[in-house]
């Protein structure tokens, strides 16, 4: 894995074809300093944009792109640090570039995503005659429905964007009462191209960690980490309890503002680093 930083924007959704991971942001959702813990993946002429939380139309701009020019998002889960910019991205697409952007989506989370985050914003904003049109999901995106992949420990979902990979795995989120994957709310982490995990928001989970870690030859972890104990990310002392190969790899994310008086003791603990905005993970 090489790191770049960005030197100049517009930012380009294409390279030569490297995987690259580029950070929009990567703090907690009520950082004030590095926006939230949303991710732009590009290969070649494809991309992707995993998550889009409430400031990331903001830092798109800043980047010297409309929300529009990203083409295709993939949605972790329900917390406004990951839905919160997509109205922006519907009602701009469809009323102002009048196109409708891709969504990969798994069948379990559209009618929770749909219901519940994004028809209060949408759903009534157009008429038939002097009748209102019942919007749909369908009607603001064009839904990419990932396939079924049995063969993992926990449900696992898998789809493509033109040349880059998506193994999609639940995770363990909200409530912090619960003790499973399998009895939380909807949330989900990626492997991407089979060498790159990014664990999405998740609770300490060491059974997905080595239970991933022996399927795939994972360069890097991109990984929840708060610097507390307690409630649905994990914690730094909890991750530290991880075996040494697995925390050379962790990259750690979804941090606070505070970053800067816990940097020796990620350090310290082994792991390779705390992720950055606005740099370019590159992996040939």
């Amino acid at each position: 894995m090489r790191k770049r930083k960005m030197k100049k924007t517009p930012l380009s959704l294409e390279n030569e074809g490297k995987l690259t991971l580029f950070f929009v942001g990567v703090g907690s959702a009520f950082s004030k300093r590095h926006y939230q813990t949303n991710l732009l993946v590009v290969k070649g002429t494809d991309h992707l944009m995993i998550d889009c939380g409430t400031k990331t139309p903001q830092a798109v701009y800043e980047l010297g792109l409309s929300i529009t020019d990203i083409d295709t998002f993939f949605i972790t889960h329900s917390h406004a640090d990951h839905v919160g910019g997509l109205e922006e991205v519907m009602l701009m697409n469809r009323y102002v570039a009048r196109k409708k952007p891709r969504i990969i989506l798994p069948r379990p989370y559209q009618s929770l995503l749909w219901n519940n985050s994004l028809k209060g914003g949408s759903g009534c904003n157009e008429s038939e005659g002097d009748r209102i049109k019942r919007l749909r999901m369908e009607d603001m995106w064009s839904v990419v429905r990932p396939s079924r992949a049995r063969e993992y420990t926990r449900d696992t979902y898998h789809a493509t964007v033109g040349s880059i990979d998506l193994k999609i795995f639940r995770t363990m989120h909200i409530p912090d009462q619960t003790t499973s994957w399998k009895t939380s709310c909807w949330s989900t982490g990626v492997v991407i191209d089979d060498r790159v995990m990014f664990s999405g928001d998740t609770r300490y989970d060491p059974e997905l960690l080595l239970d991933f870690g022996s399927l795939f030859e994972l360069e890097a972890i991109f990984h929840d980490c708060q610097f507390f104990t307690g409630g649905v990310h994990a914690g730094l002392d909890e991750l530290d309890q991880l075996p040494d190969a697995v925390k050379a790899k962790m990259i750690l994310i979804h941090y606070g503002d505070n970053w800067r008086q816990m940097t020796s003791r990620v350090s310290e603990c082994g792991f390779k680093e705390l992720g950055r905005q606005w740099v370019f993970y590159e992996f040939s």
